[in-house]
C-alpha cells in the first residue's frame, strides 16, 4: 500500500525541482570513469565515461583485446551502452590512477558477460586487486549485469588496480569508476552489539557494498543520487510483506547543521519509509522482519537511516530495531536527536563473524505503556568488511608467461627462505624472553599487545575500571632496541619538548617516519598512571584533529610513547617565548577551529564523553601545514554516565586554564575543557602567558585581564600588537563574546564546545566578509594601531578577581601538590612556569 500526503501540484512541481538541483552537491576531486573497451565515450545520465583508448596510458596489459557486442539484450535488459564493450586481459593486467585527494575512494567493477570471439565470458575466472589488497577473489561474472562496489583509503600518491586471470582463463571488466568519497561518509567509529561496545578502525578498512536498500520507496537511480548511488527498494527483501505500508513524505524531510547530508542518503531515501502496518490495533505485537544472503566468516557494517515522517507531533513514536536475534535500540524515539520531526538520523554497527549466511534486520513495537505499537525504516546498508585480506598481493596468475616463471620460482623460494628465517628468529627471541622476562617486563600491569595495528588489550580495564580498552588499537609495540635507535640513543641535542610525564624526542624510524618519543619518568607512578590512559584514550580515537599513537614501549621499566610529529610544533611556540615568525589572524582562527572539532569530537564521538582535563596551547601541535591537533591525554577521564551530572575527581590540570568550578567543587564535566580552551582563545588573542608573576598583580592571570577588557568593550587594546589593524571589528567582538562565555563563572552557563566550534567559524566568516554597505568598514572600524605593551597597562578597580577566587578555592581543598595554604597570588608570584603537571 502506498500513502502519499496530499500536496498542492505548485508545491510538488516547486519541490522536484529543488530536488533535482541538489542531486550533483559533491564535486569528487578524483573522478575517473571509464568506458572498457570502447572507442568513444559514453553518457550516462550526466555522467560521462571516457573510451578506454584515452585512458590507455594508465593500463598496462600484455595484449590489447577489446571486445564489443551489439546484441539487442544487453541494451534492453540494462538500457546502458556500458555493457556493449569489455576489456579482456589474458594475463596479469594493471590500471594506475593518479590520486590528488587521499582517502576513501569508491571502486566501482561493472560486469556484463557475453561472448566475443572466442572468449566466453560467463567462463571468466580471475581475481581483482586494489593496492594489493585483494577485493575479488576467484570471482566468476553471473549472467546478467553486476556492480561490484567497493571503498578503501588511498594515502599514496597513486592507486593501482590489477586483474589476475586464473589458471587457463581469462579476466574482463565492462567499465569502471575510481572516485573520491566525501570523508564524513564513513567516520571511524561505530557500535557493536553482542557484546555492546565502541568500534574503532573503519579507516583502515576495505568495504564492500553489498546492499542499499530504499525502504518503502522505489529504486533511487544514480541520476538522483548526489554521489551516483542504486538504491533497490526494499520489497524483495521483506519476510511478510503485509506487515508493512509503504509511505511516503519526501517535503517533510528537513536537513539540519551538524546532521546527516543528501551525500549520505537523498531526499527519496528519507522521504520513504517502510511503516508496520499496525493499523487502529492497540494490541499489534509483531515484528516487521527484512531478510539478506550474506557471506559467513565477515564481519558487516549496518547502516540503518530513519526519518520520522509519520508523527503529527514529538514523542509519539517509540519503538525497538534489532539485528539478527540481538536488540540494538530499544524505546528509540526519534523526535529526541534534534527535537524535531523530519530530520535524518542515520546509526552504524559491526557485527561480530557472521556464522550464518543470512543476515535479519526487524522493527517491533516499544514495550512502553500507553505508546501506539508502530515503527520505521527509512533506508539500510550493509557493507561487507574486508580487514582480513588486507596486506595479501596480488593474485599471481597461473599462466604467467615463461619468460616470467623464473622470477616467479625465485620469488617462492626467497618468500620460503624468509618465512624459515622469521621462524627460527621467533624462537630464539622467545626462549631469550622466557629466561629474561622477568627482568624485561616488571610493570604491576599487563602490557597491551598492539602488533599489527589489531590490539587486544591482555588488562581489559584501567584501574578506575572506566574505560574498556577495545580490540581496536591502531598501534605498535616497539622494541626498546628501535627507540634508541630512532632517537640516537636519546640524545639530549634531540629533545624538542619536555613536561612532567618526561622528554619528548624528535625521532625517525627505519622505513623513515618522523615521529614524537614522549620517554616517561619510569620512577614516577603518576607517570604511570599517564601512559596507561594515554594508550587506552589515544587507542580508541582517530580523528584529523586529534594527535595519533603511533604505538609505545614498556621493555626495560621504560614508558615510552610514540607519536606523529607534528612538524611546527606547539601553539604555545608560535604565539610568544620563541623566534618564530607571527601566526596571521586567520592562521589563529582556523587552528582555533581545528582544536575545537578536535575537543568536540571528544566529548561527542562516544557513549559517554572524554574530557581531556589539560586543554592549553602547549598540547596544541601544528603540523607542516599548520593543522592543528589536540595531543597529551595523560590526565584524560571519561565523563559522567547518563544519569549523573559531573564526575567527582581529584583536581589535575595547569594553573591558568584550570576552571575554577572544578578547583573549587572537585566536579568535573565538558564545561571545564570548555574554560580552558576559553583561556587559550585569549591567549591566542594577546599572545602572552597565562600566567606571568613578573607582570603587575592585576595582569598576572590572563583570564582575569582579558574579561575585564571584554566587558568594558576595549578588548582592541590588549590585543598582539601583530594583528593590530588586521581583524575586522565584527570579527574581534564575536572572538571575544565566544571567549567571555567560556569563561563564564559557573559550568552551567558556558556553551557547549559544538557551539564553541560555530562561534568561531562564523568569527572566520565575518573576518572574510566584505560589507559592501559600510565604506568605512575597511578603515575606521578595523582594529586601530593603538595597542599598547601589555606590561604598562592600569585598570580601574572591579568586583572580586579571579585570582582572589582562586586563592578562596586554594584554602578549601587539602591535599593539592602545587597549591600552598597561602594565597594564591603568592603562589602566583613564585611561579616560573605554568607547564602544569
Amino acid at each position: 500500500m502506498l500513502c502519499v500526503r496530499s500536496f498542492k501540484p505548485l508545491v510538488w512541481v516547486l519541490f522536484l525541482f529543488c530536488l533535482v538541483s541538489l542531486t550533483n552537491g559533491f564535486d569528487p576531486i578524483d573522478n575517473y570513469l571509464i568506458d572498457c573497451g570502447s572507442n568513444t565515450d559514453t553518457s550516462v545520465d550526466s555522467r560521462v565515461f571516457r573510451a578506454d583508448n584515452s585512458g590507455s596510458q594508465m593500463l598496462s596489459t600484455d595484449e590489447n583485446i577489446m571486445a564489443n557486442t551489439t546484441a539487442n539484450s544487453i541494451s534492453a535488459t540494462t538500457g546502458l551502452r556500458l555493457y556493449q564493450t569489455a576489456r579482456i586481459f589474458k594475463g596479469m593486467s594493471t590500471y594506475k590512477f593518479r590520486i590528488q585527494n587521499k582517502g576513501r575512494h569508491w571502486i566501482r567493477l561493472y560486469f556484463y558477460p557475453f561472448v566475443y570471439q572466442q572468449y566466453d565470458m560467463s567462463r571468466a575466472t580471475f581475481s581483482v586487486s586494489a593496492q594489493r589488497i585483494v577485493i575479488l577473489s576467484n570471482f566468476q561474472p553471473k549472467n546478467g549485469s553486476a556492480v561490484k562496489e567497493f571503498s578503501l583509503n588511498v594515502y599514496s600518491d597513486e592507486l593501482i588496480l590489477e586483474f589476475a586471470p586464473s589458471k587457463d582463463s581469462f579476466a574482463f571488466v565492462n567499465a569502471l569508476e575510481v572516485v573520491s568519497v566525501p570523508a564524513e561518509l564513513i567516520p571511524d567509529g561505530a557500535q557493536t552489539f553482542a557484546p555492546v561496545a565502541r568500534y574503532q578502525g573503519l579507516s583502515q578498512q576495505v568495504l564492500e557494498t553489498v546492499y542499499r536498500v530504499n525502504m518503502g520507496g522505489l529504486l533511487v537511480s544514480p541520476s538522483n543520487d548526489t554521489l551516483g548511488r542504486t538504491w533497490l527498494s526494499d520489497q524483495n527483501f521483506l519476510l511478510t510483506k503485509n506487515l508493512v505500508k509503504m509511505v511516503s513524505n519526501i517535503p517533510a524531510v528537513a536537513y539540519v547543521s551538524g546532521g546527516p547530508t543528501r551525500d549520505i542518503a537523498p531526499d527519496s531515501v528519507y522521504g520513504t519509509a517502510s511503516e508496520m502496518n499496525s493499523g487502529s490495533d492497540p494490541n499489534s505485537n509483531f515484528n516487521v522482519t527484512w531478510d539478506f544472503d550474506v557471506d559467513t566468516g565477515f564481519q558487516y557494517l549496518i547502516r540503518l537511516h530513519f526519518c520520522d515522517i509519520v508523527s503529527v507531533s514529538l514523542h509519539q513514536l517509540y519503538f525497538n530495531v534489532f539485528v539478527n536475534a540481538s536488540i540494538v535500540f530499544q524505546d528509540l524515539d526519534l523526535s529526541t536527536m534534534n527535537n524535531r520531526l523530519g530530520t535524518p538520523y542515520f546509526v552504524d554497527f559491526v557485527t561480530g563473524s557472521s556464522a550464518s549466511n543470512k543476515l535479519r534486520i526487524s522493527l517491533g513495537r516499544s514495550s512502553l505503556r500507553d505508546v501506539s505499537p508502530n515503527a520505521i525504516l527509512n533506508g539500510l546498508e550493509i557493507m561487507k568488511m574486508n580487514s582480513s585480506l588486507t596486506g595479501l598481493g596480488p593474485a599471481i596468475p597461473a599462466t604467467a608467461p615463461k619468460k616470467k616463471v623464473g622470477l616467479i620460482v625465485g620469488l617462492v623460494l626467497a618468500g620460503v627462505f624468509s618465512i624459515v628465517m622469521l621462524a627460527l628468529v621467533l624462537f630464539f627471541l622467545m626462549r631469550r624472553r622466557k629466561v629474561t622476562g622477568d627482568d624485561q617486563n616488571s610493570k604491576i600491569w599487563m602490557p597491551f599487545s598492539m602488533i599489527g595495528g589489531n590490539s587486544h588489550s591482555l588488562g581489559s580495564k584501567l584501574s578506575n575500571g572506566t574505560i574498556e580498552s577495545t580490540a581496536s588499537n591502531q598501534g605498535y609495540r616497539f622494541p626498546f632496541a628501535v627507540m634508541q635507535d630512532a632517537t640516537n640513543s636519546f640524545d639530549e641535542g634531540w629533545v624538542i619538548g619536555v613536561g612532567g610525564f618526561g622528554k619528548v624526542y624528535k625521532g625517525t624510524l627505519k622505513d623513515s617516519t618522523k615521529v614524537a618519543v614522549k620517554r616517561g619518568n619510569s620512577k614516577s607512578q603518576q607517570g604511570l598512571a599517564e601512559f596507561r590512559t594515554e594508550i587506552e584514550m589515544l587507542s580508541q580515537f582517530r580523528h584529523r584533529h586529534l594527535v595519533a599513537l603511533i604505538g609505545y614501549c614498556d621493555e626495560r621499566n621504560e614508558m615510552i610513547l610514540v607519536y606523529e610529529y607534528m612538524e611546527n610544533g606547539t601553539l604555545k611556540n608560535h604565539l610568544y617565548g620563541s623566534e618564530l615568525p607571527s601566526l596571521s589572524w586567520k592562521q589563529r582562527l582556523d587552528i582555533c577551529i581545528g582544536s575545537a572539532r578536535g575537543l568536540h569530537y571528544l566529548h561527542t564521538g562516544y557513549a559517554k564523553a572524554i574530557i581531556h582535563r589539560d586543554v592549553k596551547s602547549a598540547n596544541i601541535l601544528l603540523d607542516e601545514n599548520l593543522m592543528s591537533k589536540v595531543a597529551d591525554f595523560g590526565l584524560s577521564k571519561a565523563g559522567p554516565e547518563l544519569d549523573q551530572t559531573h564526575v567527582s575527581t581529584a583536581v589535575k590540570g595547569s594553573f591558568g586554564y584550570l576552571d575554577p568550578e572544578y578547583f573549587r567543587r572537585q566536579q568535573l564535566t565538558e564545561k571545564s575543557d570548555v574554560y580552558s580552551f576559553g583561556v587559550v582563545l585569549f591567549e591566542v588573542l594577546c599572545a602572552r602567558p597565562v600566567i606571568d608573576p613578573s607582570l603587575p598583580r592585576e595582569q598576572v592571570n590572563l583570564a582575569e585581564w582579558a574579561l575585564k577588557w571584554q566587558t568594558s568593550g576595549r578588548l582592541d587594546q590588549i590585543i598582539d600588537p601583530n594583528l593590530a589593524g588586521k581583524i575586522r571589528a565584527d570579527s574581534l567582538r564575536k572572538f571575544g563574546e565566544t571567549a567571555e562565555k567560556c569563561l563564564a563563572e559557573y559550568g552551567v552557563d558556558r556553551p557547549t564546545m559544538g557551539d564553541v566550534l560555530w562561534n568561531l567559524e562564523y568569527v572566520l566568516q565575518l573576518q572574510d566578509a566584505v560589507v559592501s554597505h559600510d565604506p568605512d568598514e575597511d578603515s575606521i572600524n578595523r582594529i586601530g594601531e593603538l595597542s599598547p605593551l601589555v606590561h604598562n597597562v592600569n585598570l580601574m578597580d572591579s568586583n572580586t578577581s579571579i585570582t582572589d577566587r582562586h586563592q578562596h578555592f586554594a584554602n578549601s581543598i587539602d591535599g593539592l601538590d602545587d597549591v600552598s595554604e597561602s594565597s594564591m597570588s603568592q603562589v602566583f608570584s613564585q611561579i616560573v612556569k605554568s607547564e602544569g603537571r
